[in-house]
Parts: structure tokens; C-alpha cells; sequence
């Protein structure tokens, strides 16, 4: 699925900002899922149906915030697996 470029506002411009990178988000939602014993299966199957959510989310957008992106993200992910979700919305205070 392509997308146009799209800018990632890091921390309320706090840090510089950088664009849009599915496999980072793919990489991000793979680790919660295999952090709540997911098999690898199932957690990359789950990955890869929330990123393509995300990106036809954002192709209308040219630029989000870091927050918006991770509760997108999280919104989604709540669909295919509820557990990972939390884990992944909660992972700073988790970890």
C-alpha cells in the first residue's frame, strides 16, 4: 500500500520530526503481541492488518502527532487483539 509522505510531530515538536516509517509501527505492534505470547504467526498477521489501517487513515493527513499516530494505532490494534493493545498503549508505564 503506498503513501504519500507523511511528518510525525515528535513529543509537541519537542523533538525534530520525521516521517512516517511502517516498519516501525509494524515492528512496534509485532512486539506487543509477542509480549502478551502471541504466536509469531498471529502477531505478524496482527501488524501488518494495523498498519494498513493506519496508513488509510493517514492518507488524507500530511502530518500527526506521535499521540494521535500511537492512539490510531491502538484503536486498531484493540480490533485484532485486545490484550497487545493494552500493553501497547501502556508500554512506558509497563516497562
Amino acid at each position: 500500500m503506498a503513501l504519500h509522505a507523511v511528518d510525525i510531530i515528535k513529543q509537541e515538536g519537542r523533538r525534530e520530526t520525521e516521517q512516517f516509517q511502517r516498519d516501525k509501527l509494524h515492528a512496534s505492534v509485532r512486539a506487543a503481541c509477542l509480549s502478551v505470547r502471541s504466536p509469531e504467526g498471529e502477531a505478524e498477521m496482527t501488524a501488518r492488518n494495523v498498519c494498513d489501517a493506519v496508513i488509510e487513515w493517514l492518507e488524507e493527513k500530511r502530518e500527526v502527532t506521535s499521540s494521535d499516530l500511537r492512539r490510531k494505532a491502538t484503536e486498531f490494534l484493540t480490533t485484532f487483539h485486545p490484550e497487545a493493545a493494552y500493553f501497547y498503549k501502556h508500554h512506558r508505564l509497563i516497562i
